[in-house]
């Protein structure tokens, strides 16, 4: 047997009561569902959803792409030649 000394077992103890509870709840469940191969349907309006906030992420991307390279160009027009660069 392997010889634990005191200042080694409670936090063991009390490892193995954190790792039991939580097998036996909602992580545990999910954990053995995965493991059985079974995994949660799709929820239609649920994809729906995510496909439409894909789409307005795509266009806020596009707007902000817009306004970087329209503020850039501003900046390099402002600049008078032989003046002081910022």
């Amino acid at each position: 047997m392997i010889d634990i000394g005191p200042g080694l077992a409670i936090p063991l103890i009390v490892l193995m009561v954190g790792l039991i509870k939580l097998s036996r709840g909602p992580v545990g469940a999910a954990l053995s569902e995965r493991v059985r191969g079974r995994t949660a349907e799709h929820d239609p309006a649920l994809l729906g959803e995510v496909d439409q906030l894909k789409t307005r992420l795509a266009e806020v991307e596009e707007r902000l792409d817009f306004a970087e390279r329209l503020l850039a160009r501003r900046e390099s027009t402002e600049q008078l030649p032989g003046g002081v660069q910022r």
